[in-house]
């Protein structure tokens, strides 16, 4: 057997291996011995089936099996063996004008195109600087927080006049062009939220409202054109929400209040632990640290993309463009040229940080633990619980869904690419220079 690579440029090359019955055939017919072995054939006793009938009825298939086995283990050592970086995987060169015989004499050849990784350089040093932002809670959305939290642990209330967050249970009825009630149009009765009203007129003229109140509704200027909340106070599919143009006859039933739940140590003994919380200063700050501790997770990931975006563009990468493109469609059957062209450039920019990555881990030695994508997993499950209740989770609880989670092996891909990212930042931002920066939070989000 043969193998030798062509170098057609620094990101291109063509790999040839030529294989001699010599190289298979002593494969070949172990695995029709084994077959034979195996077979269980009509006139035959199982086991009994001679080699030869095997290598009749199979031999091209079993031959075309080996030979497929033996290029793609030659393939794989060549790379290894002479440490050749590439992108995407080797793509056949499909030659129409070879016609073998797949009859145990064949010389083959084959020809697999090559994208080779580029070299880079990254070098991040104290000259390379960024704003690294602290971001403090401003007095209205810590006021609408600590008004969620308080409504979270509240009692539902029926007042007889609607007002600003109330529920208006109402009946909905589809109306014809003409202003008439559509006979066999949607009816349904559901819950309009008016904290998810878009338009302030509209809003405006919810307030006030009792029960008995029939009121009309344009239900896209409404919600702004919010398919997903028009289905669900419709039931109907959210294809159908997008489309749908009639008003609705909408008859109140009844207006409901999520009233605020009272300052008081039941309250903070429910929210905190027993005794952790005892007036409502110590409450403030404690909401103060959980939203400041979500902001900063927002600026750190501004300080992170700021990082991505200055060395995507300050690094010099050239990619095999060519050969990627014809690997994307090889590897992508339902991938069209129209989505090729418009993905094509996120796809090489999404490469282009990777080679950074890597290229940064390597020089530097950076390592990524276990530990390190356990924990991390274990943070990002623990933040989504407690979207639902600000109480945490027993620790031992939380371990154990964290080992489930990361069972499933896109799970675990998933959390460690963001660990090593992690590790990558951190590297970056403990050689680069940052510019601490506090600011509210009503103004950092004007930044993004």
């Amino acid at each position: 057997m043969n193998i030798t690579q062509e170098k057609i440029n620094d990101l291109n090359a063509v790999v040839k291996i030529k294989i001699a019955p010599e190289d298979y055939t002593e494969k070949v017919d172990k695995s029709i011995k084994e077959q034979a072995k195996k077979s269980n054939l009509p006139g035959f006793r199982k086991g009994m089936v001679p080699a030869a009938h095997i290598k009749k009825m199979f031999g091209k298939s079993i031959l075309v099996e080996e030979i497929n086995s033996l290029l793609s283990e030659t393939l794989n050592k060549h790379l290894t063996d002479n440490k050749v970086e590439i992108l995407g995987q080797p793509l056949p060169v499909i030659d129409d004008t070879k016609d073998f015989k797949w009859d145990n004499t064949d010389e083959f050849e084959f020809n697999y195109e090559l994208g080779l990784a580029p070299v880079i350089n990254v070098d991040v040093t104290s000259k390379d600087k960024f704003v690294k932002y602290s971001v403090k809670a401003d007095e209205e959305t810590l006021a609408a927080r600590i008004k969620n939290i308080r409504r979270s642990y509240g009692k539902m209330t029926n007042p007889e006049v609607s007002a600003d967050d109330d529920v208006l249970y109402a009946e909905l009825a589809q109306l014809s062009p003409d202003g008439s009630v559509f006979e066999g149009g949607i009816n349904h009765t559901g819950s309009i939220r008016l904290d998810q009203v878009a338009d302030k007129k509209i809003l405006k003229s919810l307030i006030g409202l009792k029960k008995d109140d029939v009121v009309e509704l344009d239900l896209q200027k409404t919600f702004d054109k919010n398919e997903v909340i028009i289905a669900k106070l419709l039931d109907i599919a959210e294809e159908d929400a997008k489309e749908l143009q009639s008003k609705f006859q909408v008859t109140i039933k009844n207006v409901n209040r999520l009233e605020e739940s009272d300052l008081n140590q039941e309250f903070f003994d429910k929210l905190f632990g027993a005794g952790e919380v005892t007036d409502e200063a110590g409450f403030t700050t404690r909401i103060t640290e959980e939203v400041e501790s979500m902001f900063q997770q927002d600026a750190d990931r501004k300080l992170q993309n700021d990082i991505y975006t200055k060395l995507i563009e300050s690094v010099k990468i050239e990619l095999p463009d060519a050969f990627l493109r014809k690997w994307l469609k090889a590897t992508n059957e339902k991938l069209t040229d129209e989505e090729l062209a418009e993905g094509y450039d996120d796809f090489a920019k999404n490469l282009k940080w990777t080679l950074i990555e890597n290229k940064l881990i390597k020089d530097n030695n950076i390592e990524i633990k276990y530990e390190d994508v356990f924990q991390t997993a274990k943070q990002r499950l623990d933040a989504q619980f407690r979207m639902y209740s600000p109480a945490p989770m027993p620790e031992d609880q939380l371990a154990e869904y964290t080992a489930t989670f990361l069972k499933e092996k896109d799970n675990a891909n998933r959390i460690f690419d963001e660990v090593k990212a992690i590790k990558v930042f951190e590297y970056i931002q403990s050689v680069a220079t940052l510019d601490q920066k506090d600011i509210a939070y009503n103004k950092f989000i004007e930044l993004k």
